[in-house]
């Protein structure tokens, strides 16, 4: 970051997904300070549609205590050596049982750069084909296919930040 320069790190706490550190820093002016932040692998989520239905789920989200939240499909980069393509393409089958022939970037985002590092890479995928849904044994997932023609009632019950972006960003594609 120009003017201002990192002095040290120190890992708080170790994580299977995420570390917590405590950095200080150096501002231009000689002023010191400390900022904690979660450092994280990165996550992908999916924006998966076809002609008729996006296809979204609902989960329970204990840590803002919410037993069914609306989004749409995604994981975390928590397989070694996987990218962020394929990490979309596996969390695509396992919570919502879709594959699909077409996949584009839509946008990579920073859900909270406030105190984490995280980026959020949002896949659109087309072309869907069934393949069975996997989802991981502590996972309570709820399929839900959303009609297209009603999109508007679905950013109007989400309250996920990643959800909000992708559905705003298929709206703004199937506007134009």
């Amino acid at each position: 970051m120009p003017g201002v320069r990192a002095l040290s790190s120190e890992t708080a706490f170790e994580g299977r997904l995420f570390d917590v550190v405590v950095r200080r820093y150096r501002r231009e002016d000689g002023g010191e300070y400390e900022r904690q932040m979660v450092v994280h692998r990165g996550a992908v989520a999916i924006v998966a549609h076809d002609d008729r239905f996006v296809h979204l789920v609902r989960q329970p989200r204990e840590a803002v205590g919410e037993e069914r939240l609306l989004e749409i499909p995604a994981g975390t980069l928590d397989v070694e050596g996987e990218d962020e393509l394929a990490c979309a393409q596996r969390e695509l089958a396992e919570e919502v049982g879709l594959a699909a022939e077409r996949w584009e970037l839509l946008r990579a985002i920073y859900p909270t750069p406030g105190w984490a590092d995280e980026t959020t890479t949002i896949f659109i995928a087309t072309g869907l084909r069934e393949v069975g849904a996997n989802p991981g044994e502590d996972e309570r997932i709820e399929i839900v296919r959303w009609p297209l023609a009603e999109l508007d009632g679905a950013l109007a019950e989400v309250k996920d930040a990643k959800t909000i972006v992708g559905l705003m960003l298929l709206r703004e594609r199937l506007a134009g």
